[in-house]
């Protein structure tokens, strides 16, 4: 239950994702939890009686109705849900839409320390979804609009605010769009890559990734090695939960 999206994931008893869904949070948690689970469970075959176990996770979990069991970290989420499709020593990115994580695990899933973003908008979602407002485009242009730039435009500042002045400054100027917005990609990448060391096998999640991809082939070409991304990376934190939910499950005769 993030601040900006709600994600629900669906497995089985082998780990195996059945059925997922992801809708705006909105201004009602609950409603919004209760409609990705319902869209969920559509895609998995499935029905709320099926539900052995359900755990939540993120910023609104304590929001969510249908959790049968004791709510966890989104840290801890996301850490188990990438160490389940890279199990060996990994530092996750995450980029969301109102924070940006870094966790680093040993080679047998053991946090051996985060870094969270908290107190400023920067270099997440919500910075790039204020930059698309003053340049007049979607966010789903941004992509494609930074894989056309030809030469990019970098910001001097990571605030925001100063930020947005200076992006209205470079389109007085006459700047190009596509070298803006490949220089607000650089602008995130640049400041979540200054929170901590990488010490593993990098992995990029959330929502910023997936709709993104240009900003993994940017991080790639500014970290001089591969990146990795889960099935779907929006949804690690969320197939994370449903892995504590698996293991809890009760013994069956």
């Amino acid at each position: 239950m993030g601040a900006s999206r709600t994600k629900v994931a669906v497995i089985d008893p082998s780990g195996r994702l059945l059925g997922h869904a992801v809708k705006k949070s909105g201004i009602d948690f609950s409603v919004t939890a209760a409609a990705c689970l319902d869209a969920a469970l559509e895609m998995a075959g499935a029905s709320r009686e099926d539900i052995v176990r359900a755990v939540s996770t993120g910023y609104g979990r304590g929001n969510v109705a249908f959790v049968t069991e004791k709510s966890k970290t989104e840290i801890g989420c996301l850490a188990k849900g990438c160490y389940h499709y890279f199990p060996e020593a990994i530092t996750v990115i995450d980029i969301g839409g109102q924070d940006n994580k870094i966790i680093n695990l040993d080679a047998a899933g053991r946090r051996s320390s985060f870094k969270m973003n908290r107190k400023c908008a920067a270099g997440t979602g919500a910075f790039l979804e204020e930059m698309a407002s003053r340049l007049d485009i979607s966010l789903e242009e941004m992509n494609g609009l930074a894989r056309q730039s030809q030469e990019m435009i970098k910001l001097g500042s990571y605030c925001t605010v100063f930020s947005a002045t200076e992006v209205l400054e470079s389109i007085r100027n006459g700047k190009r769009v596509p070298d803006i917005v490949k220089g607000l990609f650089y602008s995130v990448i640049k400041r979540v890559l200054e929170m901590d060391i990488l010490s593993g096998q990098v992995v990029m999640t959330g929502g910023v990734v997936a709709c993104n991809p240009y900003i993994v082939e940017m991080a790639e070409e500014m970290i001089g090695r591969p990146v990795l991304l889960p099935e779907l990376p929006q949804l690690a934190g969320a197939v994370g939960a449903a892995l504590y939910a698996l293991d809890d499950k009760p013994e069956t005769a």
